[in-house]
């Protein structure tokens, strides 16, 4: 696989032309006039007309092998990308109480804000729960001895024919549960992920 993926492309208008006056001394509010102006001339649809032209720059190449296990090829690049957001965001999406559990929605409460932005679940201790979840889910998918610890191998045989005869079969010790529990989280950080998928922005 090969990714190259440019920024996106910076708007340039009559409003960005004129704040280059300040440069040479202007006034913001003097700048903000002469955008105003500009922009019932000519020059907005010309703006218009670049901006059409401009491309992100994107170049993608998948090699056959990057499907075999897509899954944990995604997860490759989902997990840094996610662990940059967390660390990088500037604002919290909202967020359903029903996702996250009771202690975590008691803890938004605590520290919500009396303002018209907090009101109705915005809550970053909410939002960092679920990237938490959302970013371990992935781990697990590309940690290939993430189900180890639910296996006790100390009773099964060393000899390797043995290992796996059906004596040795029954001496393996799985904790179902534990690894339901498991997989049932991963399957939650995943459906997090695709329920707040389009959330997952700067």
């Amino acid at each position: 696989m090969y990714a190259r993926i440019g920024p996106y492309r910076e708007w340039w208008g009559p409003y960005q032309i004129a704040n280059l006056l300040q440069k040479i001394g202007f006034s913001e509010d003097r700048c903000d006039v002469i955008g105003e102006y500009l922009a019932k001339t000519w020059l907005m649809k010309f703006c218009e007309w670049v901006d059409n032209k401009k491309k992100r720059n994107i170049k993608i190449k998948i090699d056959n092998y990057d499907i075999w296990g897509m899954d944990h090829t995604l997860a490759l690049i989902i997990i840094p990308m996610l662990k940059m957001l967390k660390e990088k965001k500037h604002g919290t999406p909202s967020t359903d109480e029903s996702d996250v559990p009771e202690k975590i929605n008691d803890l938004a409460r605590l520290f919500a804000k009396e303002d018209e932005y907090d009101s109705n679940g915005y809550s970053e201790e909410r939002w960092n729960w679920i990237m938490n979840e959302m970013i371990w889910a992935f781990e697990q998918i590309v940690d290939e001895d993430d189900e180890n610890q639910f296996y006790d191998h100390s009773e099964c045989p060393k000899d390797t024919k043995l290992l796996f005869s059906t004596e040795g079969f029954s001496k393996l010790k799985v904790d179902r549960e534990g690894l339901e529990k498991h997989h049932e989280r991963i399957k939650n950080g995943l459906r997090l992920f695709g329920k707040y998928y389009q959330s997952l922005w700067d």
